[in-house]
């Protein structure tokens, strides 16, 4: 595969084959109980090859269909006991690797964009990639002078390649639902479809980089590998190392979870005072735990502009949700002027929607937990989030922020990690402990 495959009718035959080797699967199960085999063993066969099926489909396709991989994989935490075995292990596959490039079109991406002589920028170039992704894959090679470095190289043909997924995605979204039940897929890929027309522009995300690097110079918690060179479609950054989040949640220790949980949270929740920026995909393959303690973060394609840091409404919204009574969260939220008038609003479904960001927020510690997770999805799976925000007045930086920190939750409970959580959120989101709102009081 010399790039994306780019004809619409080849990426939507490989899309095709997802709800028909789903059918097929399903049929061959009822003949296999039909003679006997029970039917927890069969369900688990069919689980574990849907999950095969479908993100080795995604993962070829790189693209858009890899991108929403991406993003369900942070669900996994969220599926059933005896449906998150056979998902785990092919989930975690899309947040790390990708079939590669071959090499010939690596150096032709280069070449176009770098030079003829682009092998003058570098000390040496190592041809295997050392990650592969959605939208690029990543080299590793020694700049000029001597820095080791990650050289990002943008498929060709990505573009037109990713928008083609969502739309034949949305066409086979029953499948998905499917799998992921309660899940919005629909909006989801709305929400991809214009977050990846950013992150193709590897300029918007050097510039990115560039202001959270800048913003987190020299920080004992934190380290932003810097902006090398961009042109085009490549984009070189110094080279960090560490330990993927996504290894700690399959080994890590409790120490080493509690530390990355409470230091990839001080990020989301820092980012927008410290730069006026908020990462905006926060997948584990995004982070690394460094040996010395510090949070590696790589990745700015998607990055959420909020000059001046959180506003005071999303705190305040933040608070209404820790008060644990949907009627008193629906009050609060007349009361700040946040529900249009004339309108009628069912209190619980506005609780759903609020309540998941703030509820560890509560006590001054909380742990994070798979559990915790799957009864938060249960109780919101037949909520349409949109629904409820029609009749919102809003601040639109919640309702990217509402997204971004609900992808990060389904982090630290893939970690499990225990901290702090509520400090965090006093000190840097403007508003949260504003005692103007009724609710618990500070000792709760």
């Amino acid at each position: 595969m010399s790039d994306l495959p780019l004809r619409a009718v080849t990426r939507t035959a490989k899309l095709a084959t997802l709800p028909l080797g789903f059918a097929g699967r399903t049929a061959l199960g009822v003949g296999k109980k039909t003679f006997g085999r029970s039917a927890e063993k069969v369900a688990l066969e069919i689980q574990t090859r849907t999950a095969e099926q479908l993100f080795k489909v995604l993962g070829e396709l790189k693209g858009g269909a890899m991108k929403l991989g991406q993003v369900l994989s942070i669900f996994e935490a969220a599926l059933p006991p005896e449906i998150a075995g056979p998902y785990r292990a092919t989930l975690t596959k899309l947040q790390e690797a990708a079939p590669p490039m071959p090499v010939t079109t690596v150096h032709r991406v280069l070449t176009e964009n770098l030079g003829a002589d682009w092998r003058d920028l570098f000390q040496s170039f190592d041809d295997k990639p050392a990650a592969a992704a959605s939208i690029g894959q990543v080299h590793k090679a020694v700049w000029q002078d001597g820095r080791e470095v990650a050289v990002k190289v943008q498929y060709p043909g990505a573009g037109k390649a990713i928008i083609g997924d969502f739309n034949q995605m949305a066409r086979v979204g029953k499948m998905f639902g499917v799998l992921f039940p309660g899940a919005d897929i629909k909006n989801i890929l709305e929400e991809l479809k214009v977050r990846v027309r950013e992150e193709l522009d590897y300029t918007v995300e050097a510039a990115s980089q560039s202001a959270f690097a800048e913003a987190f110079a020299g920080d004992p918690d934190f380290l932003v590998p810097a902006v090398v060179a961009q042109s085009g479609n490549v984009l070189v950054t110094e080279w960090i190392y560490g330990t993927p989040l996504s290894q700690i949640i399959t080994s890590g220790t409790q120490e080493q979870r509690d530390r990355a949980g409470i230091l990839f949270s001080r990020f989301l929740f820092s980012a927008p005072a410290r730069c006026g920026h908020l990462h905006a995909d926060p997948h584990p393959g995004n982070f690394r735990l460094m040996d010395d303690g510090r949070l590696g973060v790589i990745d700015f394609g998607a990055v959420d502009r909020i000059e001046g840091g959180f506003h005071k409404e999303i705190g305040r919204l933040m608070r209404i949700g820790t008060l644990g009574d949907a009627d008193q969260i629906l009050a609060a939220c007349k009361a700040e002027g946040m529900v249009r008038p004339g309108v009628e609003i069912d209190a619980e479904d506005l609780a759903a929607f609020i309540e998941p960001l703030a509820v560890p927020l509560i006590s001054d510690t909380f742990k994070f937990s798979r559990e915790w997770l799957r009864d938060q999805a249960v109780r919101v799976t037949d909520l349409r989030p949109n629904n409820v925000v029609r009749f919102l007045d809003l601040p639109n930086d919640y309702v990217l922020v509402h997204r971004t920190i609900a992808l990060g939750t389904g982090v630290l409970c893939q970690l499990e990690a225990e901290g702090a959580y509520r400090a965090e959120a006093i000190r840097w989101v403007p508003g949260f402990a504003d005692d103007a709102i009724e609710g618990p009081s500070e000792e709760e």
